[in-house]
Formats: structure tokens, sequence, C-alpha cells
């Protein structure tokens, strides 16, 4: 979104008090995604807010909305609106959908198949490892790995699939200008510059204890699937989990001792239904076929938004146009997915859910630095 009168209604509304997201997405579809509209009749409705929202409306701080389009302008930053075409479509199917979304880094990450890694924050060093190694296996395969940047397991994922040179996404508790906890704050820069960390929240927000499970709610709408490393009974993680499962998608669990507390939450969630797993390929197997579902409805959907092509074919083999240019640019050597889009002209977020169909289908290898090889 580039229009800043657009920008200047989505933040006013964004920061009104009492309007949540629930009133804001039906306001919209009443009004026909039309952010001016919505804002008009709420400010002829006085008498239906409540005395804080009346003072916002009738004297918004005029700096703090300017601070907001000052972070909104810097490079890599965005307002991503449920308006906008490439608004995460899974996030459509989750309880109390997100009218909008601060993004600092790769928006287009949010198109593609995930997997959630969650965990305990003090962690044992087996846990530790064991969120390494799902996490860079995953990544490698093609899945994007997505967390909260917590301590533990969710630090331990992000700096995992950075170490291979893949992306990641972190969905924060804050504003998508703070960093918590403090000593993430260079895992938050890289994550920024190498993958996107995602916000419900604006700018300054500090973190509170409300704002993480409204952040958990997120990781598992997004990923196709959670997976639990290590978790006690009282555990955030677990609230992910619910939700993911709540939400229709994969819930896996790694087992661990009886004798290891963190172990006790992971042990619940598979008497309750949870997937048990022990290797990274159980949840490939799991997810493929979401992935390549997935995979096709977005490069059908972004290709018809944006001109570059037909829809694809639910199978490659079929031919279709855009297949043969990725074909034709992927060639002999490796190549990175800027390399792709500049030689077929096709959408980065297109190219990636492509290229995840061809590597399930033992099509396409990928390698480190988030570079993709045909294999012929």
């Amino acid at each position: 979104m580039s229009d800043t009168d657009a920008l200047h209604a989505w933040l006013t509304l964004l920061r009104t008090p009492g309007v949540g997201p629930a009133w804001l997405r039906e306001r919209l579809a009443a009004e026909g995604g039309d952010i001016h509209a919505v804002l008009d009749g709420l400010r002829r409705a006085p008498a239906s807010l409540d005395p804080a929202a009346r003072r916002w409306l009738g004297r918004p701080v005029t700096a703090r909305l300017a601070a907001d389009l000052a972070w909104l302008a810097a490079p890599g930053h965005r307002l991503l609106c449920c308006t906008d075409a490439d608004f995460p479509p899974l996030l459509e199917h989750i309880a109390q959908p997100p009218a909008a979304l601060f993004v600092d880094g790769d928006a287009a990450l949010l198109l593609r198949p995930q997997v959630a890694i969650v965990g305990a924050r003090g962690a044992t060093a087996g846990g530790l490892a064991h969120a390494r190694r799902f996490a860079s296996v995953l990544a490698q395969a093609g899945f994007v790995i997505t967390s909260g940047m917590a301590d533990g397991v969710d630090g331990a994922a992000h700096a995992a699939t950075l170490d291979v040179g893949a992306p990641t996404i972190a969905v924060v508790g804050t504003g998508p200008d703070r960093v918590y906890p403090r000593q993430h704050h260079a895992l938050a820069q890289t994550i920024a510059a190498h993958g996107a960390l995602v916000s419900e929240f604006p700018p300054g927000t500090a973190p509170r204890a409300d704002h993480f499970p409204r952040r958990n709610r997120l990781i598992a709408g997004l990923a196709l699937g959670t997976l639990v490393v290590e978790a006690d009974l009282k555990s955030g993680s677990l609230i992910t989990a619910r939700l993911a499962g709540e939400q229709g998608r994969e819930v896996f669990a790694l087992p661990g001792s009886v004798h290891n507390p963190l172990a006790r939450g992971c042990h619940r969630l598979i008497r309750e239904g949870a997937r048990l797993v022990e290797e990274p390929i159980e949840l490939i197997e799991a997810l493929a076929p979401a992935a390549r579902a997935l995979g096709v409805e977005l490069a059908a959907r972004l290709a018809s938004t944006t001109g570059a092509g037909r829809a694809v074919s639910a199978d490659p083999a079929e031919r279709d146009p855009d297949y043969r240019l990725l074909d034709d640019a992927l060639g002999h050597d490796p190549a990175t997915l800027d390399e792709l889009s500049a030689r077929t002209g096709l959408p980065a977020a297109a190219l990636s859910s492509m290229l995840l169909l061809l590597e399930l289908d033992g099509r396409v290898e990928s390698l480190p630095g988030n570079r993709y090889q045909c294999v012929r």
C-alpha cells in the first residue's frame, strides 16, 4: 500500500481504542474495502464510541501517526492489510483474523508454506539441539520456519534457519520496532534482513502479557503445522498448539524422558492427538499435500493479480508456461530466488511456491543460501 492518505486512515483506525480487528473487518466488508468510508462512518457516529475513542478520533496525536508513517517509509517496512491481494490467505481461516500486520522484511515470505517451531524458554541442551536440527532440515526442504523470537526453542529455531541460509519469520508481541527479549536485538536485525519480523501491534508498542496469546494465534495461523519441542504443562507453547489444532492445522510433538518436566507438555499433546515425531522427514511427508495445495493456489492467485501468467496446473508435468519459464531459468547451476525472478519476470512469492512444489516432486533441490538447482 503506497497511498499515504489510505495509510493514514488505516493507522488512525488501528490506534483507535476499542476498534478491534473483527469490527474493522466487518465494516470494511460493508464498505467494499474502502478504508476512508470506514473512518468517515465511525466519525459520524460518535455516540457509539467510548470516551477514549471519541477523544482520539476528535484529536488524533499527530506526532504518533507521523512516527508510524515515518517507520513505514523506511526500506523493507510495510503495513500488510487484509484488503491487499497478497495478505496471507491462511490467516483468513483462523478465529479473530488480524485486520493488518506490520512487517519489517520480506512480506512475500508470509505466503510461503511455513512450519511453526515453538517450545520452552528454558529448554534443555537436548531440546535446543532438537530445535536446531528440525529447523535446519525443514528449512532446507523449502519450508519457512516461523516462531516467536522468545528465548530457548524459538531463538534456536530462528538461528539455525539463518545458519543454513534460509529465511525465517518472527511474529512478535510488541511493536515491530521493539525487541523482546532485549538480548535478541542482533537476532531481530538479522531476521529482518534475511526474513521478516511481523507484528499486529503498531510501532512503539511495549511488551504486555496479553499480547503474547494474540501473537501465538498468528504463529499457528500462518503455519501449515506446529511442532512443539519442549514444554511444561503451563507453557505458552501449548496455547499455540491448541490454537493450531482448533484451526485445523497439524500439531506435532517430540517425546522426551519421563524424568524431564519439559517433556510433560509434549506428552499431554500426544495423548490429546498430536502426532509423535522423531525425525524432520515425518513433518515433511505429513505436510507435503498441504504445501502442494498452497503452492498451486498461491501461484495461480498471484499470477492472476500480477499478470505474470496463467494459473498453474495441479501437476507441473502438464507444462504450464510459467513452469517452462522457470525450468529454462534454472539451468544447471544454482540460482537464487532473486536471480530466478529477474530471469523469468515472475514474482518471488509465486516462484517460491512453484519451487517448493517442484522440490516435493523431486525435480528441484534447495541449497544453502536460498539457492535452487534443477535435478536432471
